[in-house]
């Protein structure tokens, strides 16, 4: 799993890239802070080499809690910026500070 960030000089956004190699998933979708953790807000789009990629352009000077849904399952990104601990999910989020 992978992110990379862009910031634009135009606009006080960043554009935000997340990589999710899963060749036997399904599906798999970016829930988080930035999109009111809804399962069916930011699916990304499957390349032929089994990865999962996706964009979104988030707000600069912010940090937001999100984590990888992979076919209905719960997955952490291990280049996050940081875990935090969510008392509501009962486990750790990953951290992305843009």
């Amino acid at each position: 799993m992978a992110i990379s960030k862009q910031y634009l000089k135009s606009k006080p956004v960043c554009k935000v890239t997340f990589t999710v190699p899963a060749e036997d998933a399904e599906q798999v979708v970016v829930v988080g802070s930035f999109n009111g953790w809804n399962p069916e807000a930011e699916p990304l789009k499957k390349l032929k080499n089994g990865t999962f990629k996706g964009v979104l352009s988030l707000d600069k000077d912010a940090s937001y809690e999100f984590r990888y849904l992979i076919d209905g399952s719960y997955a952490n990104e291990a280049e996050a910026d940081g875990q935090v601990w969510n008392d509501f999910a009962g486990a750790e989020n990953s951290v992305l500070t843009v």
